[in-house]
């Protein structure tokens, strides 16, 4: 049996660009791997555009942040710069469970607003 997850994510880049210096540098390190802080800098609409993508595949994975954490939700680039959604730890776990083995990420961005769409999709044993 075929299954199919979605989550979707809005997010208005404002809340990057207003953070307080000591207070973002925390947010940062505390939400972001390694790779997505090299990818996004500080570029605000990549931050948001990142954050809305990890928010969409919590909400896939019926969970929210808590059950899984932010760094186990890592959001890279293929060779053509599309997002590609790598999961870790409890995330990769949930996933398993659920059966989804295959994701499309896509994340969007304008001035103002980032937003994500995140679909997981597998087979599930009857």
């Amino acid at each position: 049996m075929n299954i199919l997850k979605t989550g979707i994510d809005l997010i208005e880049v404002e809340r990057f660009r207003s953070q307080k210096p000591e207070i973002r540098q925390r947010f940062i390190e505390r939400v972001y791997t390694e790779k997505e802080r090299e990818y996004c800098g500080e570029n605000d609409q990549h931050l948001a555009g990142r954050f809305a993508a990890k928010e969409a595949v919590a909400k896939a994975l019926g969970c929210g942040i808590g059950e899984v954490s932010w760094q186990e939700i890592e959001i890279q680039n293929d060779v053509l710069g599309a997002p590609v959604l790598k999961l870790h730890g409890k995330a990769a776990e949930r996933a398993e469970h659920l059966g989804l083995t295959v994701w499309s990420v896509s994340i969007t961005h304008l001035k103002e607003y980032a937003a994500a769409v995140a679909v997981g999709a597998g087979e599930i044993e009857k």
